[in-house]
């Protein structure tokens, strides 16, 4: 009797008590902080082996020509360290795949989080996120014999072999798993009783998928696309195989381009000394893009942040 009074003086009852250790729980707690330090350790590698070289790089080059110039030719004679030109191809490939991976996900998200009948959205989701498991040089390969050729045939401009077009094209479609999946995860979590007051009004269907759950899903919506944007920016097979190694300051979209990715890649992958200014240019560049897609995923955290809609 008096083990039962303490019990319920604590404010715990006795059948709810702790009798014993939980060394399992301990343990996955320990694993689970341990998954999360590794990922913060990586960045931190990541970073710590950028600074360096990169600092490394500006001692010698000239910041304002690095970001003002539109010449880059760091492995030509005279070089030339103007990076804008990289810097416009990888947001133009980039705006091209989220104007097709956006309304294109969306309209998937839609269509699976509100109008599929659950066995279909069984199959359907799997297949979609199957195409992101798909090897990126199976795309730059898909990008350079298909789409290439029947861009060639179908549009009134004149379309290269390498252009950024077919990159930027194929680089949405790779990305329109991120942002269907993703989307349609956070339009599930809206509750159904706003569906269900949308209904009792007299809203359709439609209305109720592009009044109610879009702006309720509206940050988890704008966490996917950023997410996506930021994988479109950082592709590097698609846009090394179909975009072309021509650092060129346009907008022309059926010309190559080389975008910061790809220059990585080609730079990573020649003969270049390491150590002298033209192997830090890798670093130079890898540290700009870090810069870009931190900026992005800074902006997705405020508009998480502000538009998050909090249910009981």
């Amino acid at each position: 009797m008096a083990m039962r009074d303490s019990a319920t003086a604590s404010g715990t009852p006795s059948s709810l008590a702790r009798s014993r250790p939980r060394h399992g729980e301990a343990i996955i707690k320990a694993v689970l902080l341990l998954a999360a330090l590794v990922s913060v350790a990586t960045t931190i590698g990541i970073v710590v082996s950028l600074v360096e070289p990169t600092i490394g790089f500006f001692a010698q080059i000239s910041v304002v020509e690095f970001f003002t110039s539109t010449e880059w030719g760091p492995l030509f004679e005279p070089p030339s360290y103007g990076v804008l030109p990289l810097v416009s191809a990888t947001l133009i490939t980039t705006g091209i795949a989220v104007l097709v991976a956006v309304p294109l996900g969306l309209a998937a998200a839609v269509y699976l989080s509100e109008y599929a009948d659950p066995r279909v959205r069984k199959f359907c989701k799997p297949a979609l996120e199957v195409l992101a498991g798909i090897p990126t040089v199976v795309f730059g390969f898909f990008a350079l014999s298909f789409v290439t050729p029947l861009l060639r045939g179908i549009l009134p401009f004149e379309i290269e072999i390498f252009n950024a077009l077919s990159a930027g094209l194929v680089v949405g479609f790779m990305i329109i798993p991120i942002v269907a999946s993703l989307s349609e995860d956070a339009m599930s979590a809206v509750p159904a009783g706003l569906r269900e007051g949308s209904y009792a009004l007299g809203a359709s269907k439609m209305v109720t998928s592009l009044r109610v759950v879009l702006p309720a899903a509206f940050s988890g919506i704008v966490a996917a696309v950023i997410l996506a944007i930021s994988r479109g920016a950082g592709e590097t097979m698609i846009v090394y195989m179909a975009g072309g190694g021509q650092p060129n300051f346009t907008l022309d979209i059926g010309k190559a381009m080389q975008t910061m990715a790809a220059f990585i890649a080609q730079a990573g992958s020649g003969d270049v000394p390491v150590g002298t200014v033209d192997y830090n240019t890798i670093f130079a560049v890898g540290s700009l893009l870090f810069v870009m897609t931190l900026v992005m995923n800074f902006v997705s955290a405020r508009l998480v942040r502000k538009f998050r809609e909090v249910y009981e």
